[in-house]
């Protein structure tokens, strides 16, 4: 039975597989752009209808690259036979409603979705053994 942890935020996804005692990290990074609020829209003040459409852009270029991202994590975890996500912020939900969307097998194999805090690579192992191990799945 492989068994299969994940920690994700914005910026990249660590992938923990548990299978016969062997444990295999992989890590996938999103390539999401940073989006940063310059202000200059070459008025005095800030806010102005240019800032409305390059948020727009923005949003629409980051969906598509949250996509490909979660693509990216799909392929590697389609062996799965159980599966946990965890991390910080809401990327973890958002790559549950992905799998109920488009991945129903995958969907079915998830144990539970939960926020942490940022973790080391050591802290993610550990978390991913631990559970697995608690709930003898």
């Amino acid at each position: 039975m492989k068994k299969v942890g994940i920690w994700i935020d914005k910026r990249e996804a660590k992938i923990i597989s548990i299978e016969d005692r062997n444990e295999h990290l992989k890590t996938i990074v999103s390539g999401i752009e940073e989006f940063h609020v310059s202000g200059g829209s070459g008025t005095s003040s800030k806010g102005g209808p240019q800032d409305v459409v390059q948020d727009r852009k923005y949003l629409e270029r980051e969906k598509h690259q949250l996509a490909e991202f979660f693509k990216d994590i799909v392929i590697s975890i389609n062996d799965a036979d159980a599966l946990i996500i965890f991390g910080p912020a809401q990327t973890g939900e958002k790559l549950k409603n992905e799998l109920l969307e488009k991945h129903s097998l995958l969907y079915n194999k998830i144990k539970s979705v939960e926020k942490t805090d940022n973790m080391t690579e050591n802290q993610i192992m550990a978390r991913v053994r631990d559970y697995f191990s608690d709930k003898k799945n």
